[in-house]
């Protein structure tokens, strides 16, 4: 299952985004999205789970709230 997460601090790295997921399951792919003149965070990124109910939990785990926010 592929998530959508929005207004991330533009240090958010791959890394903390990976870390921040892998305590709800298992972690297919991060992505930050940047951009591609500056290569800075543009704010919001991707986290794909194999598993669509530890996707759900991380979902659940994470609406409404701040990562390095």
């Amino acid at each position: 299952m592929n998530i959508y997460m929005g207004n991330l601090s533009y240090e958010v790295t791959e890394e903390d985004f990976k870390k921040a997921f892998e305590i709800f399951g298992e972690i297919d792919t991060v992505k930050v999205i940047k951009d591609d003149y500056t290569g800075r965070s543009r704010g919001f990124g991707f986290v794909e789970m194999p598993a669509k109910s530890e996707a759900q939990s991380a979902i659940g785990g994470f609406n409404g709230k701040d990562l390095k926010g």
